[in-house]
C-alpha cells in the first residue's frame, strides 16, 4: 500500500518538469494509466513535485465505503427521530425533562436557551457522554489513572465511586516528547524557580509582570526557532485568536484551510477581514483563491486587499496530515501573499531536531512571516509563542490583546519549557532530546503501519502522532470508547459536529514515552474490539486528499 519510510512511493521516472511519463500529475498526486495499477485501485504520491520536497511525502485517504456511510446516515437518521420522539415526550411531561429550560414565569420572555440548537447534545451526545470528560488523577503520562464514575440517569449526571482505575494506557494526550512527568530534571527545576518566584505573577507584562525568566524564555524561543524575536503568552487559543484581529483588519483577505483549528477560525472572524476558506491541503484551490483575490480585488470597490493572510497549521490534528509547506511557501511568493503558520501539534514533533514542520521540510524559517506554537504538547507546560521579524513582535508587544490586557505566564511553567527546550536542543549536556524525538518518530510509524496491517482506515501523513482511526457510525464511538477503557486503554473518540457526519473517528497521540511492550498490549486491544465491533473497513484503496473530485466553490465569511 505504502512504501516502507524512507522509501520513495513511486518509481517511474520522471522527467525535468516534475511530470511522469504515461502518467496524468494533478497536483502533485499521479494516476497511473497501466492496467495493473488501475485495477489495483492505488493512486500514488510524486514525492518530488517539481523538486519543492526533499523527501517522501506519503499522505492518503482511504474512501470511505459505499454501504458504511449509507448504514451511518441511516444511524443518523434513527438518531433523530428517536430524538424528536423523546422531545414530544418531555413536552407533555411522559418523561422526565433533565436539560436546561426556561423558569415558567419566563415563557414570554426570548429564549435564553436555544433549545433546537441543543438538540444533537440533548438526543444524540447524551448517549455516548460517558466517553468524555473522564476525571485523571495523575501525571499524563504514557499511563494515567482515572476516576472511575457511575450515571443512574442516562449520563445526565454522573457520581464517583471513589475507586480509581490504575495504569491506565494513555493514547489520548499530547505528551508528543514524554515531558509530562513529576519526576526528572525539568520538574526539579520547575520546583526551585516555584520557591523563588512562587505561582503567579498578578500583572500584565506591561506593567509589573515582566520578568527575568520571561525575557530569557523569548531568546530562547527566538534561537529555537531559527528568527529574529519571539514573544510568548499564556494561553495557545489566544496567542491565535488574540493576535489574528493585532495582525489584520477590514480591508484584508484571509485564505484559511476549511479544517483549521477553531482557535485560528475565531482569530479570523474577530479581526473583521473577509474570510474565504480552501478545500483541506489543496493547492489548487488555495491557488484558485490567490488569483481571484488578485485579479478582483476586493468586493464591490474593487481596490487590492490591504494584506492577503494564509492561515495553515503544521500537523491537523483531526486528520493526522501534514500541511504542504513547500508548496504553500512557493504559492505565497508567487503572490505576495503573507503566511501564517500554526505549529501547536508540530512543534517538537516533526524534524529532525524537533523544530517543527519547517525542519521537516528543510526549509528557511524566514519564509513564513509568522510562527505561532504552543507549549501545551511537546514540552508538557501551558502557553503558547510568536516568532518572527523582531519588526512583527514589537508590533504585537503594543497591538495585541493577549499581551497588553492578559496576566505574564507563570514562572514554574516557563522554567518547564526552558529546560524541556534546552533539553531538545541537546543544551542540557544530553542526548535525551534527540533521544526522544527519534522514539516518537520510530513508534509513529511502527503503530501506523501495524493498524494499516489490521485493516483499519487510519487517515494522515506516514509520519504525524496524530492516528484517527476511523469509525464511521455513531453507535460505534460510544462502543468503541467503553471497550478500550474496559481493557485498561484510554482513547480519545470524536464524532460530529466535530467531524463530518460519516466521519466519526477514534484519535490516538503517540509519544515518546510510550515503549513498544506498551504499544504492542494497545494494538493487542485494538484489534480485539476492531474484531468485536467489526471496525477493520480498509479495501486498501488509497484514495489521496486532494485527488478528491474538485469544485470552483469558495466559501466566504465575512465581505466588507
Amino acid at each position: 500500500m505504502r512504501p516502507e519510510p524512507g522509501g520513495c512511493c513511486c518509481r517511474r521516472p520522471l522527467r525535468a518538469n516534475g511530470c511522469v511519463k504515461n502518467g496524468e500529475v494533478r497536483n502533485g498526486y499521479v494516476r497511473s494509466s497501466t492496467a495493473t495499477a488501475a485495477a489495483a485501485g492505488q493512486i500514488h504520491h510524486v514525492t518530488e513535485n517539481g523538486g519543492l520536497y526533499k523527501r517522501p511525502f506519503n499522505e492518503v485517504f482511504e474512501e470511505t465505503p459505499m454501504l458504511v456511510a449509507v448504514l451511518t446516515y441511516v444511524g443518523y437518521g434513527v438518531l433523530t427521530l428517536f430524538g424528536y420522539l423523546r422531545d414530544f415526550l418531555r413536552h407533555w411531561r411522559i418523561e422526565k425533562c433533565h436539560h436546561a429550560t426556561e423558569r415558567e414565569e419566563q415563557k414570554d420572555f426570548v429564549s435564553l436557551y436555544q433549545d433546537f440548537e441543543n438538540f444533537y447534545t440533548r438526543n444524540l451526545y447524551m448517549r455516548i457522554r460517558d466517553n468524555w470528560n473522564r476525571p485523571i488523577c495523575s501525571v499524563p503520562g504514557a499511563r494515567v489513572d482515572i476516576m472511575e464514575r457511575q450515571s443512574h440517569d442516562y449520563n445526565w449526571s454522573f457520581k464517583y465511586t471513589g475507586n480509581i482505575i490504575k495504569g491506565v494506557i494513555n493514547m489520548g494526550s499530547y505528551n508528543y516528547l514524554g515531558f509530562a512527568r513529576n519526576t526528572g530534571y525539568c520538574q526539579e527545576a520547575a520546583a526551585e524557580v516555584l520557591k523563588e518566584y512562587g505561582a503567579g505573577v498578578c500583572s500584565t507584562r506591561q506593567e509589573i509582570g515582566n520578568l527575568d525568566k520571561h525575557e530569557e524564555l523569548e531568546k530562547l524561543v527566538a534561537r529555537f526557532l531559527g528568527v529574529e524575536a519571539a514573544m510568548t503568552y499564556g494561553m495557545g487559543f489566544a496567542t491565535n485568536s488574540m493576535n489574528i484581529p493585532a495582525l489584520v483588519g477590514k480591508g484584508c483577505l484571509i485564505l484559511s484551510d476549511e479544517l483549521n483549528h477553531a482557535s485560528l477560525v475565531l482569530g479570523a472572524r474577530l479581526s473583521g477581514a473577509t474570510i474565504r476558506i480552501f478545500k483541506h491541503n489543496n493547492m489548487q484551490s488555495l491557488e484558485k483563491l490567490l488569483k481571484d483575490a488578485i485579479v478582483y480585488g476586493q468586493p464591490r470597490t474593487r481596490r487590492p486587499w490591504k494584506k492577503i493572510l494564509i492561515l495553515v497549521e503544521g500537523i491537523y490534528s483531526m486528520e493526522g496530515s501534514i500541511v504542504r509547506l513547500p508548496e504553500v511557501i512557493a504559492l505565497k511568493k508567487k503572490y505576495k501573499a503573507y503566511l501564517y503558520l500554526d505549529e501547536a501539534h508540530s512543534i517538537g514533533a516533526l524534524g529532525p531536531s524537533g523544530r517543527g514542520v519547517v525542519d521537516y521540510f528543510g526549509l528557511d524559517p524566514e519564509d513564513v512571516d509568522v510562527m505561532m506554537g504552543t507549549f501545551t504538547k511537546s514540552f508538557g507546560a501551558a502557553g503558547g509563542y510568536i516568532g518572527g521579524k523582531k519588526a512583527l513582535i514589537d508590533y504585537l508587544r503594543t497591538h495585541s490583546h493577549s499581551a497588553v490586557y492578559a496576566t505574564s505566564m507563570s514562572p514554574p511553567v516557563m522554567e518547564q519549557i526552558i529546560t524541556s527546550m534546552k533539553c531538545i536542543m541537546g543544551q542540557d549536556g544530553t542526548s535525551l532530546g534527540k533521544e526522544c524525538i527519534q522514539q516518537l518518530a520510530e513508534n509513529t510509524r511502527y503503530f501506523r503501519r501495524r493498524l494499516k496491517e489490521m485493516g483499519f482506515i487510519i487517515y494522515g501523513n506516514e509520519d504525524s502522532p496524530v492516528v484517527p482511526l476511523m469509525l464511521y457510525m455513531p453507535a460505534k464511538i460510544g462502543a468503541f470508547g467503553r471497550e478500550m477503557l474496559k481493557r485498561n486503554i484510554g482513547v480519545v473518540v470524536v464524532g460530529f459536529p466535530a467531524t463530518p457526519i460519516i466521519e466519526s473517528r477514534a484519535r490516538f497521540c503517540l509519544s515518546a514515552a510510550h515503549t513498544k511492550e506498551i504499544l504492542d498490549t494497545a494494538l493487542k486491544e485494538i484489534d480485539e474490539v476492531g474484531d468485536l465491533l467489526q471496525l477493520k473497513y480498509s479495501r486498501r484503496r488509497l484514495v489521496p486528499l486532494l485527488d478528491r473530485p474538485f469544485d470552483e466553490t469558495t466559501y466566504e465569511e465575512t465581505e466588507d
